[in-house]
């Protein structure tokens, strides 16, 4: 029981720092979305996080449980941060120093109501790993509080 109650333990901290992750992400669109320069010579490019499920490693102790060999469990992490490839937003600004010839200026592909739906959503995902970490201590509590 207690391998199960850590290994749940595990599997939310894993969702707990992928969702993070995510919120950091978000934080930087949010924070570059009139970004019109950057190192690498244009506007800020949105980013996003791309998750992957992954199966922990088991114990060897695990690999003989037949309880545990029936249900494989599978937890996530970040597997990469990839640029959108959506084209810049063009506006007419003759007068900012990034005007082109026609005084268009390109500012990053950010919009800002889809960051902050993600953001919400990323902050309801970290909440509820720290919901199922709260429901496994309580457990395991409560199997020592019963061992006495």
């Amino acid at each position: 029981m207690s391998d199960s109650l850590v290994s749940s333990m595990h599997i939310s901290a894993a969702g707990m720092s992928a969702q993070r992750s995510r919120m950091d992400i978000v934080a930087e669109n949010i924070a570059n979305a009139e970004s019109t320069r950057t190192n690498e010579g244009g506007p800020y490019k949105r980013r996003q996080v791309i998750f992957e499920t992954i199966s922990p490693q088991s114990s060897f102790a695990s690999v003989f449980s037949s309880s545990l060999k029936s249900q494989q469990s599978q937890t996530v992490k970040v597997a990469d941060v990839v640029k959108d490839n959506r084209p810049p937003q063009e506006l007419y600004d003759p007068s900012h120093p990034d005007a082109d010839g026609k005084g268009m200026v390109k500012f990053p592909n950010v919009n800002t109501v889809e960051e902050m739906v993600d953001l919400s959503s990323a902050s309801r995902g970290f909440e509820s790993n720290v919901t199922v970490m709260q429901a496994s201590k309580r457990m395991f509590l409560k199997t020592l509080e019963l061992l006495r």
